[in-house]
């Protein structure tokens, strides 16, 4: 995993959330982790990584709260944890 797709995954998971995260830098690193990524037809983004799967809202724009909080469970279901598997 290069640096730009480290920086991204410490972004999911810091604190405060932030609100600032180009959907395409993290849908780059869904693949960089070696997850299935297709969209489906209802403009959803669907992610499966490992036994787990879930769909995301597909946007051009930056992700909401909401949604980085959505995908920073997604990962930590899925046994991701950037600082002791992906320290900066």
């Amino acid at each position: 995993m290069n640096h730009r797709h480290r920086k991204v995954l410490h972004a999911i998971f810091s604190h405060p959330v932030s609100a600032n995260i180009d959907p395409k830098a993290v849908e780059s690193v869904f693949e960089e982790l070696g997850a299935e990524v297709s969209v489906n037809g209802s403009g959803h983004l669907a992610v499966k990584l490992g036994s787990h799967a879930h769909a995301f809202h597909n946007t051009q724009h930056s992700l909401s709260k909401d949604e980085v909080v959505a995908i920073r469970h997604f990962l930590t279901q899925s046994g991701v944890d950037p600082v002791r598997d992906y320290p900066l």
